[in-house]
């Protein structure tokens, strides 16, 4: 696990950030893209997920944002 302080000014900036930094590291095998979450720094338990993280009949997790509305596709097709 690895803690990366950043300033945002709402949580939708920081799931965009989030959202960036994780696909730029999703080529290196030690990084789970899709367990990716924000929280607050004074409420670290509170955490807000990055991705959809439905495991697909491939076995690849979907790629796109959390709560999305359209149907589920692999992080490799996006």
């Amino acid at each position: 696990m690895i803690h990366l302080p950043v300033a945002v000014t709402d949580l939708a900036g920081a799931l965009d950030l989030a959202r960036t930094l994780a696909r730029s590291l999703a080529s290196t095998p030690q990084v789970d893209v899709g367990g990716t979450t924000v929280s607050a720094e004074d409420a670290q338990h509170v955490r807000h997920w990055v991705f959809c993280d439905r495991i697909m009949p491939d076995r690849l997790r979907c790629g796109l944002p959390a709560d999305h509305p359209a149907s589920c596709r692999p992080a490799g097709d996006l």
